[in-house]
């Protein structure tokens, strides 16, 4: 950007989606170039499975919300394909098959209504929230929580997770790392829904494995996942990080990071920040 172009910037509440925030402090250049750049690539096979999964799984789920009509897991297992092999964006499925694809997210989707779904009380699927401002920051969050489901009387959060280590081996879905996206789900629920979310942050996790046995689902819970995100008087929390890194306009690159390829950063090609 050049000189009036970085004034204006600094002037502008800059929205963040939930999803984006971990990205962010990974690799502000990477972060920069997607979503204020605007820069894209293809999606990869593995986003696009998880993609058909949201899908699959958010139908069934809505349709047993109060007033609904029930749906059947292989009734909403069209939404499962139609992902797989009509995306909207481009995919890259060099590295899967989407036949392969569609056969581990149906997989996925049958375990999580037949061992998954029954389990919880859902109160919202879906839920969108169009914008947080937060002027103080001169930020706004965005974004759509999968679950607002009911625990003892209380609400709480539930995040959809699929890849290949999702879940551990001891059946439990793997929270570390998390914290903070929960964290800011659970304000954007808050915001859409004008309820308290109270409850401890829930992940459902399913592994994205090639065989049956490979194919685990599981649930972990990750309680106050917003401390973070709010800091003390003493101590700035990450979303006050997040708007002066944004602001100052210091988009630092990575080269360490896990994703810094072609493949996953538009920006590569021509980063100055790989060497």
């Amino acid at each position: 950007m050049n000189a009036p172009e970085r004034s204006a910037f600094m002037r502008t509440i800059i929205p963040i989606r939930a999803s984006s925030l971990a990205e962010l402090f990974d690799c502000p250049a990477r972060w920069e170039a997607k979503h204020i750049l605007g820069m894209r690539g293809p999606r990869s096979a593995a986003a696009q499975l998880g993609t058909a999964v949201h899908a699959g799984t958010a139908l069934f789920d809505q349709s047993h919300l109060p007033g609904g009509t029930p749906l059947s897991a292989d009734d909403a297992a069209g939404a499962v394909v139609d992902a797989i092999h009509k995306p909207e964006e481009e995919v890259d499925w060099e590295e899967t098959a989407p036949r392969d694809a569609e056969r581990i997210a149906l997989a996925l989707h049958t375990r999580y209504c037949g061992e998954i779904a029954p389990q919880q009380v859902y109160r919202g699927v879906e839920v969108k929230c169009e914008s947080l401002e937060l002027p103080d920051l001169g930020i706004a969050l965005t974004g759509t929580t999968d679950r607002v489901r009911e625990v003892g009387g209380s609400l709480g959060i539930t995040d959809l997770k699929t890849g290949g280590r999702a879940v551990g081996a001891d059946g439990r879905a793997v929270t570390q790392g998390h914290a903070v996206q929960l964290g800011v789900y659970e304000l954007l629920a808050e915001h859409a829904m004008g309820l308290h979310i109270t409850a401890p942050a829930q992940i459902v996790g399913m592994n994205t494995g090639k065989t049956p046995a490979a194919q685990r689902v599981g649930t972990g819970e990750v309680p106050n996942a917003r401390a973070a995100l709010i800091g003390t008087e003493e101590s700035p929390g990450l979303l006050e990080h997040a708007s002066r890194l944004i602001h100052s306009g210091a988009f630092y690159g990575n080269s360490k990071s896990f994703l810094c390829s072609a493949k996953y950063c538009p920006r590569h090609p021509v980063c100055t920040f790989k060497a």
